[in-house]
């Protein structure tokens, strides 16, 4: 359970300022000529996707302060919704499937989580494993599912009722985008609703809350399945871009993955999901093309140089790098004139 001082859920104007910034000048980088720009433009996709995943997650782990090492269960269940429901000979419309794919994650989610919410602490964490393990068996040992070679998505959704091809990469970077400041939006809405100030209750004390006469079940499997539909929202997108499902998306290595991020960016607010997304993506590509020294691949060992990161940035910014960014420019802000 993440503690109370370990979650940033107001920033000072400087770093909201910054952040702005940062959405401007992503907003801006498809317009800026240069070479290989569409690999970059899925790669910054990508990132985007990943953020919305991750901030699907910190609506449990950083305001809820339930940690579930299964998310990525509801991540890959969106996917192969998309994979299966999508045609051999033809796209399928954007504006059903998407909704269709993320309450169908959501819906698992609910499933799962009526046993799941009521375990605690360790418990729960190994629960939510046990379950995204058994999806995960489920589709990779089921060959009528596509088995551990998974399924081809042949098609990307139709949108171009509404002028939006997303065979075109850069209308799927705008898509992407929209979806994520869609997403930002809204659960920093929730995170300050009646609603939102209940599941930090929940985090900080639960049981005062529920002294209190709060029901703290009800409001977690809420919490709990919300998170999964998001996390659906994510893995349609992934499967949109990448044309392509496999059960590893469900695997614990994803659901990892997704918790560095939080940790990286920082906890309870949805902006640092977001920069630890960026985060992890671009140091983690960094470390994959380091450059051999002699006969040592250091590139082949990013793994070992991603974790030696990570610990670093617990140490040196246990509030992940939201936090740090708030105390260097709190310090500068305090400097004298």
């Amino acid at each position: 359970m993440s503690s109370p001082k370990a979650t940033l859920e107001k920033l000072p104007r400087s770093v909201q300022a910054l952040l702005l910034a940062g959405a401007v000048a992503l907003a801006a980088f498809p317009l800026v000529p240069m070479d290989g720009r569409d690999f970059y433009l899925q790669m910054l996709t990508q990132m985007m996707i990943l953020a919305i995943f991750a901030m699907s997650l910190d609506l449990l782990q950083g305001v809820t302060g339930l940690v579930s090492l299964g998310h990525a269960a509801y991540f890959g269940l969106a996917g192969y919704a998309l994979a299966f429901i999508t045609p051999a000979d033809a796209p399928i419309a954007l504006w059903w499937s998407l909704p269709l794919a993320a309450a169908g994650a959501g819906l698992a989610a609910l499933v799962i989580g009526f046993f799941v919410v009521r375990t605690h602490g360790i418990y729960f964490i190994m629960v939510t494993m046990a379950f995204a393990q058994m999806v995960f068996f489920l589709f990779f040992d089921n060959k009528a599912l596509g088995g551990s070679d998974g399924i081809y998505v042949n098609f990307k959704p139709d949108a171009t009722a509404v002028g939006i091809d997303l065979d075109n990469k850069t209308h799927f970077f705008y898509f992407t985008l929209a979806m994520l400041i869609g997403v930002y939006l809204f659960l920093r809405r929730l995170l300050f609703s009646p609603f939102g100030r209940v599941l930090a209750g929940i985090r900080v004390n639960e049981h005062r809350l529920r002294a209190v006469g709060y029901g703290s079940f009800g409001y977690k499997l809420a919490a709990f399945t919300l998170a999964g539909a998001l996390a659906g929202v994510a893995g349609y997108l992934w499967a949109a871009q990448t044309g392509y499902v496999n059960p590893e998306l469900m695997g614990f290595h994803m659901s990892a993955h997704a918790i560095m991020m939080v940790i990286l960016g920082g906890m309870g607010n949805f902006a640092g999901a977001i920069i630890g997304a960026f985060a992890f993506e671009y140091v983690m590509h960094f470390f994959k093309d380091l450059p051999a020294i002699g006969a040592f691949q250091t590139g082949k060992h990013w793994q070992l140089w991603m974790g030696l990161f990570i610990v670093a940035v617990v140490i040196v910014a246990p509030r992940g790098l939201l936090g740090l960014g708030e105390k260097w420019l709190g310090h500068r802000g305090r400097a004298p004139k």
